[in-house]
């Protein structure tokens, strides 16, 4: 048998552990060892391209941040994240310092803060997979085939340790037993920052920090109709719009190049400082399309993601064109019962709720009693069959009865369920498109004036409350109502 070779390793350059008091200098370390960690990695994947023969393995590592307390003494119990709960070591992996740069200062300067201890930077025993240090760099690609094995020579990524065990509460420690500090490792963000690019089609860093979801394109083209609007009141505090491709547009007036082929779900962003604007995602239709992207938007940290499409409604009482908006998930899209068992209630958020509620009241011009004529709360479910109304009704019709339930699609409770898991604040606001139970079915004239004149509304009103949902403090929206018995102190 032939004998299997063994390459020599080479390491990038080492480094102490760093201590530091001051969030923005502690990150800007961060960057430092990110940036020349990478960099090694690239640098020796462009040597062994260039000779073809390796002669050793390489080798970098992620940088972390690490806090070590002696205390229960908890800073103020009112609060949601930004503290340990008990004496230890608490660790996490770092990725992507540049894009993350406002996350990591406010959230270690809440640590540093509370605790009055510093936190220590330096480098992980996590090696960075070479996929993703290539994704970092925008001067380097890979192009035709390579005459060796890739994984005999760097680390690739490695599904293995590539999983959401942290923020599904299995009671995860570090493997040299420190507690994890964040909700995501590092190579999991990598894994969702490379997955968002492939489907949405715009890189992570034009995403904002309040998201809206659809299901149908005609919201895509009234998304970029206000934001052309907008574009076009300099005190809007809005300064781009940018698209698929990573066109981006700052004139209102201006061109929008189109893609030959459009990703599977492509995004749509208003721009604001500091990503404070609005990011709008075209799902299509489906709960597993609804899994996948919230599942890779969520390693971002959103402030907010809200559902905004159609529904069927189930009451008699509804008319086309009235809004629901959802205070419980029935749960029959079956994507995430192993994640997030079915008998896990999905509350209703009261912020979310009244940002909803208000801006509904603001968009139609009516309130107090007088909006239960355009807008009913309640159960919406959310099921994993289009064409349900095909099988035999007496037993889905028996569950949506028992349930109370409103309204039927096939993402919102996915949506909402899994910004529970992620601890992002998620609301749902539909709009009911049909009746199906009632004879009421989407006919081509019907639709035509339904989408003219509910659309631009519709969406108005998710935009509306995203604003609201704006201003108010990060600890009010990012409240304890998400965090479970052993939360990771970063949000």
């Amino acid at each position: 048998m032939p004998k299997t070779r063994t390459l020599p390793v080479e390491t990038a350059p080492a480094s102490k552990p760093r201590s530091f008091s001051d969030p923005a200098q502690a990150t800007a370390h961060l960057l430092t060892l990110y940036t020349e960690a990478t960099r090694f990695l690239v640098d020796r994947f462009r040597a062994v391209i260039d000779t073809g023969q390796p002669a050793q393995r390489y080798r970098a590592f992620y940088p972390e941040i690490r806090l070590t307390t002696t205390t229960y003494d908890q800073p103020d119990n009112r609060l949601a994240f930004g503290y340990v709960p008990e004496p230890g070591t608490y660790a996490t992996t770092v990725t992507r310092p540049d894009l993350f740069r406002a996350y990591l200062e406010q959230q270690i300067g809440l640590l540093i803060r509370n605790h009055g201890e510093p936190v220590a930077i330096g480098q992980s025993d996590t090696p960075i997979p070479l996929h993703f240090a290539m994704a970092a760099h925008d001067d380097v690609a890979l192009t035709g085939e390579l005459k060796f094995s890739l994984r005999d020579v760097f680390d690739v990524p490695d599904l293995g340790v590539t999983n959401d065990d942290i923020v599904n509460g299995s009671n995860v420690r570090n493997a040299d037993g420190s507690v994890p500090l964040a909700p995501f490792t590092a190579q999991r963000v990598d894994y969702s920052l490379a997955r968002l690019a492939h489907y949405t089609a715009t890189a992570p860093e034009h995403f904002q920090n309040h998201v809206l979801f659809t299901n149908y394109q005609f919201y895509v083209d009234e998304f970029e109709s206000y934001a052309r609007l907008v574009l076009a009141d300099p005190d809007s505090g809005y300064t781009a719009f940018v698209a698929p491709g990573n066109a981006v547009l700052t004139n209102p007036d201006g061109d929008l190049p189109q893609l030959p082929r459009m990703p599977q779900m492509p995004a749509y962003h208003l721009v604001r400082e500091g990503g404070q604007g609005i990011t709008l995602v075209n799902i299509g239709v489906g709960p597993s399309n609804a899994k996948t992207a919230t599942d890779h938007i969520a390693v971002l940290r959103p402030h907010a993601w809200l559902m905004v499409g159609h529904c069927a409604g189930l009451r008699n009482s509804q008319s086309l064109g009235d809004f629901v908006l959802a205070h419980a998930y029935l749960r029959e899209d079956k994507v995430l019962d192993e994640d997030l068992p079915v008998w896990v209630p999905i509350p209703a958020l009261a912020e979310i709720q009244i940002a909803l509620q208000d801006a509904v009241a603001e968009i139609s011009h009516v309130d107090g009693f007088d909006l239960k004529k355009i807008m009913r709360t309640g159960t919406v479910a959310t099921v994993d069959n289009r064409n349900w109304e095909l099988r035999d009704q007496s037993g889905p019709v028996q569950r949506l009865s028992q349930s109370r339930a409103i309204a039927l699609d096939m993402e919102s409770a996915t949506i909402a369920a899994n910004g529970f898991r992620f601890r992002v604040p998620y609301g749902t606001l539909l709009c009911v498109s049909d009746k199906p139970l009632h004879g009421e079915l989407k006919l081509p004239g019907m639709a035509s004036a339904f989408y003219k004149t509910q659309v631009a509304r519709h969406l108005l009103i998710g935009v509306r409350a995203m604003e609201r949902l704006r201003e108010m403090p990060l600890d009010r929206i990012h409240s304890r109502k998400l965090r479970s018995f052993d939360e990771t102190a970063f949000l």
